[in-house]
């Protein structure tokens, strides 16, 4: 976006400084090179950008999206000063604290909240940053591609303490997954 940006005032200080310091004689020759440079150049190449910037945008906000879907995991993701509780749809007996376990490839929707100040779920590696809210439940889509471990943290002030306010994501491979899903130990 910094590259677009700037690509787009030196375009527009060129056309600026064009129109100024033009030396053509003619004023029907400047008027056409105008109308290139502030048509052409001015109007059509930001559109350009902006409209790629917008389907690329939409591309990537589509995939985090929560969808209804058998194959999709559901976790709930419980904030409180300063603990993250994760309790699982396929396991509802069982409550982690401080690991969120999930399956590596397959998408997983995490509905966040919490219970008391906003505080906000992060996994910088696997999606963007979304609030919880007090009586109010987010969801987040996560998807691993690969087992392993990533961290996570709330990136909200919610005073003291917030900085040491983080978690772990587990991903497991299908067989841990239904490992994990039996109760065996991990």
């Amino acid at each position: 976006m910094l590259a677009g940006s700037t690509l787009i005032v030196i375009i527009v200080a060129a056309l600026i400084w064009r129109s100024f310091y033009s030396n053509s004689s003619s004023h029907k020759s400047l008027n056409r090179k105008l109308h290139i440079w502030i048509y052409g150049l001015g109007l059509a190449f930001p559109m350009s950008v902006l409209a790629a910037l917008l389907i690329y945008a939409l591309v990537v906000g589509e995939r985090l999206l929560p969808h209804l879907d058998d194959q999709v995991v559901r976790v709930n993701a419980i904030a409180e000063q300063w603990r993250w509780y994760f309790t699982y749809a396929d396991r509802p007996d069982h409550v982690s604290e401080g690991v969120l376990h999930i399956p590596a490839g397959r998408p997983v929707d995490v509905a966040i909240t919490t219970r008391d100040v906003i505080h906000s779920f992060w996994v910088p590696r696997l999606a963007g940053k979304l609030d919880a809210i007090p009586g109010h439940v987010n969801i987040l889509r996560l998807e691993a591609s690969a087992p392993g471990r990533y961290q996570g943290q709330s990136a909200e002030f919610s005073g003291e303490g917030y900085t040491g306010h983080t978690f772990i994501v587990q991903a497991h491979s299908a067989v841990d997954w239904a490992r994990f899903l039996a109760g065996e130990p991990m």
